[in-house]
């Protein structure tokens, strides 16, 4: 008898394992009419990050701009990718041809807005930029999410970087930049550039590029159809201030939440 009680407890057991086990594998199984998995598409994917190139000024580096970022705590920037490139080192003419970091070559400084431009040196630096952007692009970043900034000479390049770009950006920032090419580069840019938005910010104090070169800006923009933001700080040098920049993060927050309710 003692025998047979053994044999029904452990048969009872085993019976009792089996069916948690049963019941285990029902829980751990997906419901029926759902995809086997919810991984985003890299569609999707693309359209929730973000990338964002800061371009120096002349005599500056990429480094020592990071800090920037930090200003950019916002939810939307949480898988934005940053870029602070450093300009080669070259002879600079406003400079005597001191060898300095630069993107092009500077003829003279103040920047009013009738200076001559280096504009070979301005589509050449064009052309690496472009290869940055390009990179991302092909890594699955959707240009509406791409935004370029610079500050002075870096905030021309910016100007001319967007513009020459064949497809629409997110936008593109100056500040305290200039137009640094004539009018017969214009012919160049294509319908989708001239729908990219551009924030032009600059001190009425700056006497390094002048504020007369900044507001020839929006009138050059305007007159190639290009949508434009002007903003002017008084007192302001030839520096960034905390609120362009927080500015800025709102500018680009704004841009990237219309670009994820385009998608959705």
């Amino acid at each position: 008898m003692g025998s047979l009680v053994r044999f029904l407890f452990t048969l009872a057991a085993a019976v009792g394992a089996a069916a948690l086990l049963s019941a285990s594998l029902r829980r751990r199984a997906p419901p029926s009419g759902l995809p086997a998995q919810l991984v985003p598409s890299s569609h999707m994917a693309g359209r929730n990050r973000s990338f964002v190139l800061w371009l120096h000024g002349l005599g500056d580096s990429g480094p020592a701009n990071e800090p920037i970022r930090n200003f950019f705590s916002a939810p939307e920037f949480r898988l934005t990718k940053w870029s602070f490139p450093s300009a080669p080192r070259s002879p600079v003419s406003c400079n005597n041809g001191f060898v300095m970091p630069s993107w092009f070559d500077i003829h003279e400084l103040p920047m009013s807005a009738g200076s001559p431009q280096d504009e070979s040196g301005v589509l050449k630096a064009v052309e690496n930029v472009h290869a940055m952007i390009d990179k991302e692009v092909a890594d699955g970043i959707h240009p509406d999410n791409i935004f370029v900034c610079g500050f002075s000479q870096g905030g021309a390049l910016t100007l001319a970087s967007v513009l020459l770009y064949p497809k629409k950006l997110g936008g593109g920032a100056v500040f305290s930049g200039w137009v640094p090419f004539g009018s017969s580069v214009t012919e160049r840019i294509s319908p989708e550039a001239r729908k990219t938005p551009i924030l032009w910010s600059h001190g009425m104090a700056d006497r390094t590029v002048l504020f007369e070169a900044g507001q020839a800006g929006p009138p050059f923009l305007q007159s190639v159809g290009v949508p434009c933001e002007f903003k002017a700080y008084p007192d302001l040098g030839h520096s960034l201030s905390k609120e362009e920049l927080l500015y800025l993060e709102s500018w680009i927050k704004s841009r990237l939440n219309a670009s994820a309710e385009k998608d959705s």
